[in-house]
This record gives C-alpha cells, sequence and structure tokens, in this order.
C-alpha cells in the first residue's frame, strides 16, 4: 500500500474515533485482517492440481485442503500471511520422496478457502477442524501460520506430536503494535482495538504471547528462524525457545523470512524422522 495513501487511511480512522471509537476500531481492524494476495495464481494451480483435494468446513467456512496421500505419518503444512498452500511444493517433494502422507491448506480468505477477512485466532480454530479430520501427527507452520498452530494446540489440547515453527512471531501484542504504528493511530483507536479483542477473543493482544500458549504444549518442538528475518525478528525466536519447554531453536544466516532452502527443509525432515 502506498505511504501516502497510508497516512490518509489513518489520519481518518483517527477522525471517526472522534465520533464513534467502537467503529474506528471496526475499521481498524477490518483493514488489518484483509489480505491484498495470497489467492491461488495460473502458475500455481497445476502443481496443486495433483494433490486429492478436500473442503474441510468450519462454522460455515470452507477451508481447502490438499492431499497428497504416503503410508507415512501425516504432516499438516500451515502458511502464513498473504500466501496459500503452494509455498510448501519444494517441502512436499521432499516429503513425497519420504512417502509422508501430506495435508496442505489455504487459510481462511487465502487460496481456495472461503471468508473475506483472516486473523490468528479463527486461523487456529481452522487448523484444529483439520487436524481432527485428518488426524494429524505433526504441524509444519511459517510465520503467523505457526503461530495459529501453536494457539491451537493450546485452545484444544491437541495431541500433536511434534509442532515445526519456521520465522514465527512471539506474540501478537508486536504484529498489533507495528500494524497502529505504520497506520498512525491515536490512542483512541489503539484502545478501541484492545477492547474489540477483549470483547471478541476474551483477552486483549498481550494475552497472545509464547510464555501463555506455549507452556502447557505437549509436542516436541522444532523453532528455525533467520538472524536477519526483516519481517519477525529474530528475538521473538529466542522468546519462543524460553518458553517452549521440549523444543530446539536452530538460526540460520541469510535465508530471511521466507525460509525457502533445502537446507531448511533438510533439518525439518531430520526433525520429522527422529
Amino acid at each position: 500500500m502506498n505511504k501516502n495513501l497510508i497516512k490518509v487511511i489513518g489520519s481518518t480512522i483517527n477522525v471517526f474515533s472522534y465520533i464513534s471509537s467502537s467503529y474506528s476500531a471496526q475499521l481498524a481492524i477490518y483493514l488489518f485482517s484483509k489480505p491484498n494476495k495470497g489467492k491461488i495464481t495460473s502458475e500455481e494451480a497445476p502443481f496443486l492440481e495433483t494433490a486429492s483435494k478436500e473442503t474441510v468446513l468450519f462454522k460455515k467456512i470452507p477451508i481447502a485442503t490438499y492431499h497428497w496421500k504416503g503410508t507415512k505419518e501425516t504432516v499438516l503444512l500451515v502458511h502464513g500471511w498473504e500466501s496459500n498452500a503452494f509455498r510448501w511444493k519444494d517441502l512436499i517433494e521432499m516429503l513425497q520422496a519420504q512417502n509422508y502422507n501430506i495435508i496442505a491448506i489455504d487459510a481462511p480468505a487465502h487460496g481456495n478457502s472461503g471468508n473475506k477477512i483472516f486473523n490468528v485466532f479463527l486461523y487456529s480454530d481452522c487448523i484444529n477442524a483439520v487436524t481432527s479430520h485428518f488426524k494429524i501427527d505433526s504441524i509444519v507452520g511459517h510465520s503467523v501460520g505457526a503461530t495459529a498452530s501453536a494457539i491451537s494446540l493450546h485452545k484444544y489440547n491437541s495431541s500433536i506430536k511434534k509442532l515445526i515453527s519456521l520465522g514465527a512471531p512471539s506474540n501478537f501484542t508486536g504484529i498489533i503494535t507495528n500494524y497502529i504504528n505504520m497506520m498512525g493511530y491515536n490512542n483512541r483507536v489503539t484502545n478501541a482495538m484492545n477492547n474489540y479483542y477483549l470483547k471478541h477473543f476474551d483477552h486483549e493482544p498481550d494475552y497472545f504471547s509464547a510464555k501463555n500458549f506455549l507452556k502447557d504444549i505437549q509436542a516436541k518442538g522444532l523453532i528455525i528462524h533467520d538472524k536477519k528475518d526483516r519481517i519477525i525478528s529474530y528475538r521473538d525466536a529466542l522468546d519462543i525457545s524460553k518458553h517452549y519447554k521440549d523444543s530446539k531453536l536452530i538460526k540460520t544466516i541469510g535465508l530471511g523470512h521466507g525460509l525457502k532452502s533445502e537446507l531448511v527443509y533438510n533439518h525439518i525432515l531430520e526433525f520429522l524422522n527422529d
């Protein structure tokens, strides 16, 4: 989004906050929750057509799933913001070579899944619907997809055996703060946003942090994060590692936030095979 347009939108929502702070919060959160990218492109579609496709419903929201069948344990692949299941193509091919049973999903408002908005809490509920439907053994999540997976395991006390987190944020507050600063929202909008989350999700954003949603997870964890990640700081990985009791942290250098690398995928395969 153009910086000047961001400034205009932020200023407009600030003005609305003096008329109705709750309405300004709804507008701010709607913008925060609406992805601009992530739909399947013509270049991506042929690979996803090689999978068996099935729709899993969560509260009437259709979640697109892609299934590459294998005889080994079932691995769920969970992408991040403004992405889709195709982002896992190279890893899927490596998992197929070892005959894993693979499920990948499109998040709400992404890929071929339904809904107009996305948030980490809705995503966590959809992940639980998919893990229950397919009897998932392990989850690989990227960025907010990894965070949503951890929240899902915490919320539903899932029996998942292994959780692999790639470039994951350790808390929701940091994501919200970056958005608020980018848009230039005033304190009225910020406070109203906190109240919105409290009303709709039972907690303010600062509750959703590693120290709260990782402390009771039983799944064995692998954390991979790039030291020079410009989207999610490496400090988040250190925070996750600190609060995730049964986990291992691997640091990469120069792979960025995407972590699309054979090196990373080999670490994942080694962890899954252990």
